[in-house]
């Protein structure tokens, strides 16, 4: 499990800066713009980059998170988590399995692991990952081959099922926010709604006012 630090901040805004949503802007001005309106965790992930091309946007990425006091999560991928000596490692439910992934990124590394229903948060809480993110809630804008939709009411009924940590995920907008934490979320993990901002601080502020 993660150190009693990192921990602390497993809640809040969870900013997934993904270069194929907007590769115009530069991913180290979002978490910066983010993190300075608080954001405290921040995920990187590149699903069709090599590790050639992933290294040195991830390593820029990890030097600028210590800087800013964040955690720095890579998506998928635990040896390049390792290589840029990332805070921890997100897996999906067809990535490596969580046992293996713990084996490699040792005892104190952050892993977190997707879930998109009752059986996979069952067996989520199982293995204790040191958090989970469930959706997608709503229409992903950043996927088009996404999980079948658990809406507000899918949280409500699986929060009960762990007390890991648990980020909603997918489609969510700032109008919501209040109503997904209500239904037992720890977080929110966004993607679209900070990278397409024309103010990504307001934004990144505009979710974190209404989480308690």
């Amino acid at each position: 499990m993660a150190t009693d630090r990192r921990a602390d901040q497993l809640s809040g805004l969870y900013v997934i800066l993904d270069p194929s949503v907007r590769a115009d802007r530069s991913l180290r001005a979002v978490m910066a713009q983010a993190a300075e309106a608080g954001a405290r965790i921040f995920q990187y992930r590149h699903k069709t980059a090599s590790m050639k091309e992933a290294y040195p946007e991830a390593l820029a990425l990890r030097e600028s998170a210590a800087k800013l006091g964040v955690l720095f999560i890579v998506n998928d991928r635990c040896d390049l988590a390792l290589a840029v000596d990332a805070d921890g490692v997100h897996l999906g439910q067809d990535d490596v399995p969580y046992a293996d992934a713990r084996k490699v990124m040792g005892p104190t590394r952050i892993i977190g692991l997707s879930t998109h229903n009752a059986d996979q948060v069952r067996e989520a809480d199982r293995l204790k990952p040191d958090y989970i993110g469930f959706g997608p809630i709503f229409k992903p804008g950043s996927k088009q081959d996404h999980d079948p939709l658990v809406g507000v009411e899918g949280l409500r009924r699986i929060r009960p099922l762990t007390s890991l940590p648990v980020f909603a995920i997918g489609g969510i907008t700032v109008d919501r926010v209040a109503e997904i934490m209500q239904a037992g979320a720890t977080g929110i993990a966004v993607i679209s709604a900070l990278l397409t901002a024309p103010d990504v601080k307001q934004a990144a502020h505009a979710f974190i006012a209404r989480m308690p």
